[in-house]
């Protein structure tokens, strides 16, 4: 199965990995025990599903402000791209862990991958199917008869899955295959597109409104949220390789260590997202700075507040993803899975020690005062 998120039209990036490094140039963290005894830094490699956005701002802001370090890691981001599947990364041993959506990662599972959720990030779903105003469609009922797109590559669950809840067949809209942008929404030939909060919707609004020489606002568009509509599936998570972590106690420690830094990560991306965005921009990425700071804030709002902390697994939000992945019929009559994960598809082993030692830190893990901070996106997210 293909890789998760999408981008904005971010030109040409040569390299499909990056290596950042907090002191040396990563590896595999399974022979790390004498190393971390001797004092020096356990090498780890982190692959991300997507080129570095603030969709992953939480990791890059614990590389940078030493969390990692301070837990006895050496961490390396690996960029994703558009050929690179985060979890065929992971189970090939070029990386520890890999960042990759629930539903993508069932069906790799299911094809043999032995890999486990050990910290679910986002505790929303981000995806939304978005439309003109003028086209009349505020409900998945509505889109029937209507041009939708769809970026496909596993993306497509969420609006199938609504639009199946709500009665309306794939064959009943016209289905169009949407590229990496909103450039055939904007021009007017898909009716209702997909856009993640954090990306597509904000390039709409970076964008002129022709009828009015300003840029698009809130008020031209509908949004159909799949967390409203009850057809949501779980996003990015952080993924281990299974049978390392039953069999090798030095990367079951290591990853308690690495979820720990990273939810410290994504604590500080919630109080500092100014800060945030620029160490995301100083990582490489290609998107402008008003657009990397709106993702920042986007991102924050699928993870905080956290009622049980941030990367506990919620059983019923894991059943439903399940049970969407299991009955949910794309344009070919396939599902992502036929039958139920294992067990071992997700943990909460792992993540709750890490939240113990960080509530142990005075590290709020919960958010619950979070409020996200207003944006003001610039033409072109400049």
């Amino acid at each position: 199965m293909k890789h998760s998120t999408r981008l904005l039209a971010m030109g040409a990036i040569a390299a499909t990995a990056i290596a950042l490094a907090g002191c040396s140039s990563g590896g595999s963290s399974s022979s790390s025990t004498d190393s971390a005894t001797s004092g020096a830094l356990t090498p780890v490699k982190l692959q991300l599903q997507w080129y570095s956005q603030a969709q992953f701002a939480g990791y890059y802001a614990a590389l940078d402000q030493g969390y990692y370090k301070d837990e006895g890691l050496d961490v390396s981001i690996l960029e994703g791209a558009a050929d690179i599947v985060p979890i065929d990364t992971l189970t090939s041993g070029q990386a520890d862990y890999a960042i990759s959506w629930v539903p993508k990662v069932l069906g790799s599972i299911e094809q043999g991958a032995a890999v486990t959720d050990v910290a679910q990030i986002f505790e929303r779903s981000g995806t939304t199917q978005i439309s003109m105003k003028s086209a009349g469609i505020t409900t998945p009922a509505d889109l029937k008869g209507k041009t939708v797109g769809s970026w496909g590559y596993g993306n497509e669950w969420e609006l199938f899955a609504g639009m199946q809840k709500a009665g309306v067949g794939v064959g009943d809209i016209s289905l169009v295959s949407q590229a990496f942008d909103m450039n055939g929404f904007l021009a007017g030939d898909i009716q209702a597109a997909q856009a993640m909060t954090y990306n597509e919707y904000a390039q709409v609004l970076e964008t002129v409104n022709p009828a009015t020489g300003k840029l698009y606002q809130p008020s031209d568009l509908n949004v159909i949220d799949w967390n409203t509509a009850g057809t949501a599936m779980l996003q990015d998570a952080v993924w281990a390789d299974s049978t390392r972590l039953a069999d090798d106690p030095a990367y079951a420690d290591t990853t308690v260590k690495f979820i720990k830094a990273s939810i410290k990560g994504w604590a500080y991306a919630r109080d500092n997202p100014e800060e945030a965005a620029k160490i995301v921009t100083a990582s490489g990425s290609q998107l402008g700075e008003s657009h990397q700071l709106w993702m920042t804030n986007e991102v924050n709002k699928l993870i905080w507040p956290s009622e049980n902390g941030v990367g506990m697994i919620n059983q019923n939000e894991w059943d439903q993803t399940v049970s969407i992945a299991k009955g949910t019929k794309n344009e070919t009559g396939a599902t992502i899975i036929t039958s139920d994960p294992p067990a071992t598809a997700f943990s909460n082993e792992y993540v709750t020690k890490a939240l113990d030692e960080l509530k142990a830190e005075g590290v709020d893990v919960n958010g619950t005062s979070f409020k996200p901070i207003t944006v003001t996106l610039k033409e072109g997210g400049k």
